[in-house]
């Protein structure tokens, strides 16, 4: 059965609720704390040398990501005199490594964003499993729940280097303090803040259509609120079909923003052709008069405004925790991405390992985490690393509900459906933003997509 890798399958979400709660009292906090600069390192791991030895490294980050990315792998570099290159994967992180593989150069690691995927590859010889050095960072540093995710049939294949808190709505407080509106409990409050800004002058919602994937968050959210922890699971492993009425219910709440072209910064035809960096960039570029009031996307939206305007945050920028829907408790979805060792000769080199070692270790989070935009899984990482408090309060949030929190839930599914543009629930919910109207329609067009996806 697909989708077997999440986290306690059918646990209570009593951690998740604490988490929003926790959320709830942190994430509007102020300050900065400095520029996240310490000068040397010393480092606390040991790696081998490895001069002369050149290492290609793909993920699907680009801007600001790629650019904090590259500074951890620099510091790899420094460490062990290898020379290392990265290669953007693209979206389709499947086809890319499966292409590169059939071609004879595929990159010696990859950083995978779905479990599904992951799965995929371990089940394919595509991917070669860690070493001790490794599950010893693991062991130190994270949870049960973050190294089951990255294994597969008792083999540990994947180290977690990148968390996200998928649940946040970002919002220009000047936009908030204009319309006179306090950021939303639940979904009826947030529709009516929505309105309430259109009223005032400022176009509610920036929406990055144009981006499958982050249709499927607004999705997944609302989905989680109203159906449920063990609805999802099972939604996640297609064990109830995308005909059944919970779905039909999480789309009608969608579509009461989805639905309102005015709400929406461009119209939906815009919408459909917004990209997710663009999507926060036009939220918090102009710091009196913004484009659009919010913006929803996980913790990294940090990092896009960081790279890409002049706001502050925790003063220009800040966040709330997405609303709960009906009688449902608020959401909490979470995701990551996974480095793995692409071997299809079935053994991973000391370079690959090295590699995995060093992004499973405090010191390769701490570079990171002090440039903003990013979340660790690594509970060994101090939190002074975070450089405002808001983002401090995220990561906290995420390492205090320990291995109680539900993952992505396309993540979850085969990367056909889950995870490829054009086709499955990428294009589904972009067909939906079109046409919000049509529920049936978008019903009937996930479910036969994920039946060809799940081979059922």
């Amino acid at each position: 059965m697909r989708g077997s890798g999440r986290v306690s399958r059918r646990r209570a979400t009593r951690a998740a609720a604490a988490l929003v709660a926790v959320s709830a009292l942190t994430l509007t906090a102020c300050g900065d704390d400095g520029d996240g600069e310490r000068g040397e390192r010393e480092s606390t791991i040991e790696l081998p040398d490895l001069s002369g030895q050149r290492i290609e490294v793909s993920a699907v980050w680009t801007g600001a990501e790629r650019d904090n990315f590259e500074a951890v792998l620099d510091e790899f570099e420094s460490l062990t005199g290898a020379t290392v290159s990265f290669v953007p994967s693209g979206d389709n992180v499947s086809q890319f490594v499966g292409t590169k593989i059939e071609g004879g150069s595929p990159p010696d690691v990859v950083m995978v964003p779905q479990p599904g995927v992951l799965r995929e590859f371990a089940e394919n010889g595509w991917i070669a499993p860690v070493d001790d050095a490794v599950r010893q960072q693991l062991d130190a540093n994270f949870t049960q729940g973050w190294q089951d995710l990255g294994s597969h049939e008792g083999e540990q294949y994947g180290v977690y280097v990148k968390a996200a808190n998928k649940s946040l709505v970002w919002y220009s407080p000047a936009a908030f303090d204009y319309a006179g509106v306090e950021p939303p409990a639940d979904w009826d409050g947030f529709v009516s803040t929505a309105w309430t800004l259109w009223e005032s002058g400022t176009t509610p919602l920036s929406v990055a259509g144009g981006d499958g994937w982050t249709l499927t968050d607004w999705f997944e959210n609302i989905y989680l609120s109203v159906a449920g922890g063990e609805m999802y699971d099972r939604l996640a492993a297609h064990e109830i079909p995308w005909t059944d009425p919970s779905v039909t219910e999480a789309l009608t709440a969608l579509g009461e923003v989805f639905g309102e072209s005015r709400l929406l910064a461009n119209g939906t035809g815009g919408s459909l052709q917004t990209i997710f960096p663009d999507s926060v960039t036009q939220t918090f570029i102009d710091l009196t008069t913004p484009d659009a009031g919010m913006v929803f996307e996980a913790d990294f939206v940090g990092a896009v405004i960081n790279d890409t305007t002049d706001a502050v945050i925790g003063e220009d920028a800040l966040v709330f925790p997405f609303p709960r829907v009906g009688a449902g408790d608020a959401p909490v979805v979470s995701a990551g991405d996974a480095a793995v060792a692409v071997a299809p000769s079935g053994e991973a080199s000391e370079a690959q390992q090295a590699m995995l070692t060093f992004l499973a270790s405090t010191d390769a989070a701490r570079i990171w985490a002090e440039r903003g935009g990013f979340i660790s899984p690594n509970k060994s990482l101090e939190f002074e690393a975070y450089p405002n408090d808001v983002q401090r309060g995220i990561a906290e949030a995420l390492i205090a509900a320990g291995d109680d929190f539900r993952f992505d839930l396309s993540d979850q599914t085969p990367a056909a459906f889950g995870g490829t543009t054009g086709q499955g629930m990428w294009r589904g919910l972009q067909d939906f933003l079109a046409d919000p109207d049509d529920i049936e329609g978008a019903q009937a067009y996930l479910e036969s997509q994920a039946a060809d996806a799940y081979g059922d």
